[in-house]
This record gives C-alpha cells, sequence and structure tokens, in this order.
C-alpha cells in the first residue's frame, strides 16, 4: 500500500498549497513570490519553522481558523512533497532510511488530520459523526457545509487517505477515511472547479486506486482525468503523472506509461511560475518513473502496447475498478 497511488499525492497536494498559501499569516507574500520560484528543497527548508511557529501560535489562539488551516494543511504538505515523496524514490538499499520517513511522514498526516478534524468541527459541530452515519447519497446530513468549508474537507481528506495509505491496518484512520470521502464527495458538488481542477485529481486517484468492492471504478477515473487536464489547461504535469502511476502500472500498460510520463516532461516548468514548483517535483517523479520502469513491468518494450487504447481485460482488478469497463487510454480524450 505504501508505493499505491494514495501512498504518493504529492501532485494532488501542491496546486492548492500554491493557490492559497500567499496572503497567510504564517508565510508572507513575499516569501510566498520566492519560494514558487525556487527549488523544492528551499521551499522544504521552510516549512517545519512555519510548522512550529503555527503550533505555538495555536496554542495561545486555538479557535483562530486561519491558523487551523494553514498549520494542518502545512503538515499535510511537508509530509507529502518533502518527507515521504523523496523516501518513496530512494534505493532499495535505503530501505532503513524509507521506512523512518514513512513512519515520520504518517505522524506528520496524523497530526495535520487533528487540527483539521479540530478547526472543520468547530465550524459543523458533530460533523465526522454525521459523515460517518450517513449513507452514501445522504446529502441531508452536510447541508450546512458551504465552499468555503472545501479547503478544510479537502486537507483533512489528503491527511487522512495518504496515513491511511501507509498503515491501511489503522481501524481508526480507515473509519475516518470512509467519513472524510463522503465528505469530499459532497464538496464536489458545491464547486466541481475548486482550484483548477484539484478535486478532479483527487477522485482520479481515489477511483483507480480503490478495489471495486470498496467504490474503485476506473471509468469514473478517466473522467476526472479529463477533467483535471481540461481544467489545469495543459501547463500542469500532475495529471499525467497521477493517471501513470494509478491506472497505468496497474494495467502493466508500458506505452500509456511512457506517453504520459513524456507529456508530463514536455511541460516546460520554468514558463510558467505559479506552477513551477507544482511542475519540478511531478517531473522528478516522473522521470524516476521512467528511469525505473522495470521495477513496475514486466515487459518495457517498446512494442509493449501496440495500441495503448487497447482493452486490458486481463489486468489486475485488484488495483482499482475493472478494467473492462473502461479503454485505458494514453491521456487522449
Amino acid at each position: 500500500m505504501k508505493n499505491s497511488a494514495y501512498g504518493s499525492v504529492i501532485s494532488v497536494l501542491l496546486p492548492i498549497f500554491i493557490c492559497f498559501i500567499c496572503g497567510a499569516s504564517l508565510f508572507s507574500c513575499t516569501t510566498q513570490q520566492i519560494a514558487m520560484r525556487s527549488s523544492p528543497e528551499f521551499v522544504g527548508s521552510l516549512l517545519p519553522g512555519i510548522i512550529k511557529k503555527g503550533e505555538a501560535k495555536l496554542k495561545k489562539d486555538p479557535d483562530n481558523q486561519k491558523l487551523i488551516l494553514e498549520t494542518g494543511s502545512y503538515y499535510v504538505m511537508d509530509a507529502n512533497a518533502f518527507v515521504q515523496g523523496p523516501a518513496s524514490m530512494l534505493p532499495a538499499d535505503k530501505y532503513a532510511e524509507r521506512e523512518a520517513a514513512y513512519k515520520q511522514s504518517r505522524l506528520m498526516y496524523l497530526r495535520g488530520a487533528d487540527i483539521l478534524e479540530d478547526g472543520l468541527e468547530k465550524r459543523h459541530p458533530g460533523i465526522m459523526a454525521k459523515a460517518q452515519a450517513a449513507d452514501d447519497n445522504d446529502t441531508a446530513a452536510f447541508e450546512s457545509i458551504t465552499k468555503e468549508d472545501i479547503p478544510y474537507i479537502y486537507w483533512l481528506t489528503a491527511a487522512v487517505f495518504s496515513a491511511f495509505g501507509l498503515d491501511p491496518l489503522d481501524l481508526s484512520v480507515g473509519m475516518k477515511a470512509g467519513a472524510v470521502s463522503k465528505l469530499i464527495k459532497y464538496a464536489y458538488t458545491l464547486d466541481p472547479d475548486f482550484n483548477d481542477g484539484v478535486l478532479d485529481e483527487f477522485f482520479l486517484l481515489y477511483y483507480a486506486s480503490l478495489p471495486q468492492a470498496m467504490g474503485g471504478d476506473l471509468a469514473l477515473a478517466k473522467i476526472h482525468y479529463d477533467r483535471a487536464l481540461q481544467k489545469t489547461r495543459g501547463i500542469s504535469a500532475s495529471p499525467y503523472v497521477s493517471w501513470a502511476e494509478a491506472v497505468c502500472i496497474p494495467a502493466q500498460n508500458f506505452a500509456c506509461f511512457k506517453k504520459n510520463l513524456n507529456a508530463a516532461l514536455s511541460i516546460n516548468a520554468g514558463k510558467h511560475p505559479s506552477n513551477k514548483l507544482l511542475n519540478v517535483l511531478s517531473q522528478r517523479k516522473a522521470r524516476y518513473l521512467l528511469d525505473n520502469a522495470d521495477t513496475y513491468f514486466i515487459n518495457t518494450a517498446d512494442d509493449n502496447f501496440d495500441d495503448a487504447d487497447d482493452n486490458l481485460d486481463d489486468a489486475d482488478s485488484n488495483a482499482g475498478g475493472t478494467y473492462d469497463s473502461v479503454k485505458i487510454s494514453e491521456g487522449e480524450s
């Protein structure tokens, strides 16, 4: 599970982080302008200090919703992009180092989730209990939720699913995953275009990663993949990397994998400053996946699939929904 799509959601977390970080009380706009145009290492070096500052401020002002959202989301961002993400690309002989980083990132996800859940409960008392008890199609339980709540729901969902991906045997986190999945589905009904398609990319991973018995559905994953590409206007590498990792690998479709990752690498990160950090990190992952394709594919010959749109009836359905329900495309609608 640690190497599943949910165990590596860097590309999904970054767009919203970039969107609201400017103007945050813990991160000045001047710092943001520098950071978004700097190396990931520089941004990563800033976050631990910002988180520490946020924790200190929350002790003095625990009901400050802006602080709650910022501090909780920075925990998730730091864990995902700068702890778990780099660890997932360590060589096999760095196993102990990788496992230590996974444990650290899981604790960070859980701390971020605690902060964000507390904030959401203060905004809507009893909302998590309502979500756990609600039927999948029960929208009445969420009538108090508004568009202003979506960032809290998004980051809480990211934190919970990331932690669950690192330890799927933790039943308490698993129960929360069920609750937040209902919340984020409702959030999508309120604002499907939230932050230029970040919810679509989340649902791409959600429907592609879950077993069919738990709601996995590759047809829905493909719909959200197409929407994510449309909403990011072709300047984001992350949907391509998400599709390659969540769908092409489980399907053992090397042509699909290669074409999507090459599409991700073809984007000029420097041409789009506001998206630079996202694209640099996504392209690092794309290069890593291509360089290590033999780890993920039995056959990496260029003629592995003459047509990457072929039905993949023999693919392992445990990786997501049934593969015969949708043609696995190379990324073109």
